[in-house]
């Protein structure tokens, strides 16, 4: 019997960048630097997705968005 779909939490537009650019492996530093961000902000967006999700890890955190569409390359 299959698990009932479970809804994805809802991210807001700069949390979805953060995560895609965190799921390709980018640093923090290099995601602050691309998005004209603060790497303390970049934690911080980090912590809410990670409250959001439930994950605790990168690789979570990298999971998550590869199975909700948001770790595919740029094109």
């Amino acid at each position: 019997m299959s698990r009932p779909a479970t809804a994805a939490p809802a991210l807001s537009r700069r949390e979805v960048e953060v995560l895609e650019l965190l799921a390709r492996g980018a640093t923090y530093d290099t995601i602050a630097r691309r998005l004209q961000l603060s790497p303390h902000t970049v934690d911080t967006y980090l912590r809410r997705i990670r409250s959001k999700t439930g994950a605790t890890t990168r690789v979570q955190l990298a999971l998550f968005a590869f199975t909700h569409g948001h770790g595919l390359p740029a094109s």
